[in-house]
């Protein structure tokens, strides 16, 4: 099948690629390379284009001849969310309608959404199931859940076959190095482990140490980057069977933001500087994901179960690849 990615020279989206790649079909990325990386695009095509321009949009979807979207671009920082809703609601919620239109105008009626754990905000208990209530607290888990809503509708009234797969805490990179997390500013909290292991930060904060937690520090579900990708694969292959899916993609097992820390130390050989901090508005103590709904009905399994194989391949990424993908790489 052939495969228009949207923003597919980012972290998940590149990654998607490989194995769009493995499992036979075309993928082409769309991207406006604001925040991706061009050297993340190995093997495919590359079209330069901004979703808000509905018209490159169409003419690009012709183009490429695609089948099929798998949407990765959007703003994903929660904090800065806060302070540009605005941003998050046009890049995120707008920009998708305009792809959705284009997609309508192409004759493209399958669509892969990358949507977040974040629509559940601060949940009641955990494991967190695919039923539980949506009710986010930051204007880009809003964005999420509108994004949700929308499809809903357009399968409803137009016809259009979709899979929004709830993200939990995306980690890791590619086993052999080759690609990884490469973000400025980076907020995600193993690759600032590993930063502040490498003397790359002075030190890391641990935001809050008084949650009801086994260590008091916050718990949350990692989930490697290949996993995910392999779930969209599955996922879009299975379109034509199941027309409406909503998954959660997480491993369903939590770990402290304390285990995070010593599993790097293991790992890298390195002492991690660390101090205590405030808890942070709105992080809520533990999000782990029940998964038994895409285990069962796509037959997905996490190849990296383990925190520490999630960190030995993120350790091998950041350690061998200090720049990224800059110049210094």
């Amino acid at each position: 099948m052939k495969v228009a990615v949207t923003g597919g020279a980012g972290y998940i989206g590149s990654h998607a690629l490989v194995e769009l790649e493995k499992a036979g079909h075309q993928p082409v990325v769309l991207d406006n390379l604001s925040a991706g990386h061009p050297q993340a695009v190995r093997r495919c095509s590359l079209i330069r284009v901004d979703l808000s321009d509905e018209a490159s949009v169409l003419r690009a979807l012709r183009q490429s001849g695609a089948q099929a979207v798998m949407h990765f671009a959007a703003s994903a920082y929660v904090g800065e969310s806060a302070q540009a809703p605005e941003k998050y609601y046009f890049n995120n919620v707008v920009n998708t309608l305009k792809l959705l239109r284009a997609m309508r105008q192409a004759g493209v009626d399958r669509f892969v959404f990358s949507g977040s754990c974040t629509v559940y905000g601060i949940p009641d208990k955990t494991p967190i199931t695919e039923d539980f209530p949506l009710r986010p607290i930051s204007p880009y888990g809003h964005t999420k859940a509108t994004v949700e809503g929308i499809l809903e509708d357009y399968a409803a009234a137009y016809g259009l076959r979709y899979a929004s797969l709830r993200y939990f805490n995306a980690a890791g990179a590619m086993p052999d190095g080759s690609l990884g997390e490469d973000h400025d500013p980076e907020t995600h909290l193993i690759p600032l482990v590993i930063a502040a292991a490498m003397g790359k930060r002075d030190r890391l904060t641990i935001f809050g140490t008084d949650y009801p937690t086994p260590d008091g520090t916050c718990v949350r579900d990692y989930v490697h980057v290949l996993d995910l990708a392999t779930a969209h694969v599955s996922a879009l292959e299975a379109l034509d069977g199941r027309p409406v899916m909503v998954y959660n993609l997480g491993t369903g097992c939590g770990h402290s933001v304390r285990e995070v820390i010593e599993t790097v130390e293991d790992v890298s050989g390195l002492k991690v500087p660390a101090q205590e901090g405030p808890r942070r508005p709105g992080d809520p103590p533990a999000l782990v994901s029940a998964s038994d709904k895409v285990r069962r009905e796509l037959e997905w399994e996490p190849a990296y179960g383990s925190l520490r194989q999630i960190v030995e391949t993120a350790w091998k990424w950041h350690s061998t690849r200090p720049g990224g993908y800059g110049p210094s790489a």
